[in-house]
């Protein structure tokens, strides 16, 4: 029996590193697919564009697979959820983020049976559009494929 992987952690930790400090991690990294990005703005859509772009870019995701791009979309969704507590809106609040994230999809079970799940994390900021008036954020989001 192998041991979990536990992909959800994998992506909260990757979203908080620089790329520097991902290097130290890489032998964690080894039996899963994976990606890290940054994304600014006040678009809730400029924010989810640029997750797929990566996911897509990286060979994360398949383009053509639908069920890959819809579990992708929910679990951006679902971390958005919790930087923007509960609340899908930035721009149209006058909220602002400055966030990095990570994709990272894996088979988390020992069952390998149980097939690919696929995790998405945000850190960051989000406030107002000021410099300084923002705080941190963070949020997570799993879902099966």
């Amino acid at each position: 029996m192998g041991q979990e992987i536990l992909i959800g952690k994998l992506a909260v930790l990757l979203s908080t590193l620089d790329d520097q400090e991902v290097l130290h991690f890489q032998s964690q990294l080894k039996d899963v697919n994976y990606c890290t990005g940054k994304v600014g703005a006040m678009n809730m859509e400029k924010v989810i564009a640029a997750v797929e772009t990566a996911a897509k870019r990286e060979n994360i995701v398949a383009e053509q697979l639908y069920r890959e791009n819809h579990a992708l979309y929910h679990a951006i969704l679902e971390a958005l959820e919790g930087v923007t507590r509960g609340q899908f809106a930035i721009g149209d609040m006058k909220r602002t983020v400055g966030l990095r994230f990570a994709i990272v999809k894996g088979k988390p079970y020992t069952n390998k049976n149980e097939g690919e799940w696929i995790a998405v994390a945000f850190y960051g900021t989000i406030g107002a559009p000021v410099k300084g008036l923002e705080h941190e954020a963070f949020g997570l989001g799993i879902n099966h494929i």
